[in-house]
């Protein structure tokens, strides 16, 4: 099973690469100055100052200060991890629609339910405490190879999600055929508490080469297990086929 092996040789890894990305590319911090000074020297009497023909020693100086904006510390979120061997699988089947409709097979977690945004280019389905969920896109034009879609995701990454949601790089992985590529990160989202954990998959499922799905699953930290085996059971099994619109 191929998304099986992938997962596997992912987790198995280690940490690839990991760095905290700063905030880029359209958001701006604004910035605050202080002119306050502390005061200096021995207080006197008002009257007991004399006045003398030496020059005066000029006030000192302060040099504006930028407050650094203070870092977020997310709260962990203590619920019980999604268990892989809890999970069980059902075929659906749904339609994408972007530069062509798709008509999608995949399989997902038996008890989680669909919801699809208008345009139909993705289809979600979220367990029932809504902390975990796998998203599948497709009806896009088959333009390149699942490793170039990695590092074009990467590169926006890094560019647009602002420092204060800690966007950790975790792992990339190309599979030595080519056939898939997968992403891993966290991040704070903007309102959030908790960290997410994410895995998102590029697959190609022709001669091409060329992505024909995109996939992402998404939890806490503590279901990263879970969330991959998710992930590797889409791959093994998703097709697409495609109409005009």
């Amino acid at each position: 099973m191929a998304g099986r092996g992938i997962g596997r040789a992912l987790l198995g890894s280690g940490l690839l690469a990991a760095t905290v990305l700063g905030g880029a590319g359209g958001y701006g911090l604004g910035l605050l100055t202080s002119a306050a000074s502390e005061p200096s020297g021995r207080a006197v009497p008002l009257g007991a100052v004399t006045p003398t023909d030496s020059t005066p020693t000029p006030a000192p100086t302060t040099t504006p200060t930028v407050p650094v904006k203070p870092r977020k510390t997310p709260t962990p979120d203590n619920s019980a991890p999604l268990r892989a061997d809890d999970l069980s699988y059902q075929t659906r089947e749904f339609d994408t629609e972007g530069v062509v409709r798709s008509r999608v097979t995949v399989k997902v977690p038996r008890n989680w339910w669909m919801t699809q945004p208008d345009p139909k280019r993705e289809a979600r389905f979220t367990d029932p405490t809504a902390k975990r969920w796998v998203r599948i896109e497709s009806g896009f034009s088959l333009t390149r190879p699942p490793a170039a879609s990695m590092e074009i995701r990467i590169g926006v990454l890094k560019t647009q999600v602002p420092a204060d949601q800690i966007l950790t790089i975790i792992s990339q992985k190309v599979d030595p055929s080519g056939r898939t590529a997968t992403l891993s990160y966290s991040y704070l989202p903007a309102g959030a508490t908790t960290l997410r954990y994410v895995f998102v998959r590029w697959a190609a499922l022709d001669a091409s080469g060329k992505v024909a799905v995109e996939m992402s699953s998404t939890g806490l930290p503590q279901d990263a297990d879970a969330l991959l085996d998710v992930l590797d059971h889409a791959t093994d099994s998703v097709t697409r086929k495609d109409s005009p619109l």
